[in-house]
């Protein structure tokens, strides 16, 4: 539901995030990364709070995002553009977990990014939609899950930041 602080303002309605499909994605995104780094680094492992900052990034962008577009579209373009570049920056994290343990980094054509394809389509998707592959026991399959689920919200970051340019 937009939240507007200021109902008999001037300012649009604004906020909404959580009706967001990228912001749905993203949460599911850091909830995946906070399991994934607990179970496949060591505890003090620096690279555990860089991943989980990135994603806590792309979370909590769209959410300023949101809230900043009640006064500025500018800014909001600018937050977005962050959230995507946050998951970015942690798909090639994942990306280096795959590559250093010598594991498959799925294309496009690989039948599991085929059945992510699918059910990145799941109206009202959490993280237990997708637990069984963000928790599969093939680490593999953990990390190539992930890589999914951001390259998904990236391309919904990226209609959104185009949606919103052209509002501009």
């Amino acid at each position: 539901m937009p939240h507007n602080s200021n109902s008999g303002g001037f300012l649009p309605l604004h906020g909404g995030y959580r009706n967001l499909l990228s912001y749905q994605k993203a949460e599911i995104i850091y909830d995946g990364t906070i399991y994934f780094t607990k179970r496949f680094y060591k505890k003090f492992d620096r690279t555990i709070d860089q991943m989980v900052q990135a994603a806590r990034s792309g979370k909590q962008n769209i959410v300023e995002a949101s809230m900043a577009s009640g006064t500025s579209k500018e800014m909001e373009i600018k937050l977005t553009n962050v959230a995507r570049a946050s998951l970015e920056e942690l798909r090639i994290d994942y990306e280096d977990f795959l590559r250093t343990n010598r594991l498959e980094i799925w294309d496009i054509h690989h039948h599991f990014s085929k059945r992510f394809s699918e059910l990145n389509k799941t109206p009202n998707a959490t993280y237990q939609t997708f637990s069984r592959a963000i928790e599969n026991p093939d680490p593999g399959i953990c990390a190539n899950s992930m890589i999914c689920l951001i390259k998904y919200a990236s391309y919904l970051l990226s209609r959104q930041i185009k949606s919103l340019e052209m509002a501009f």
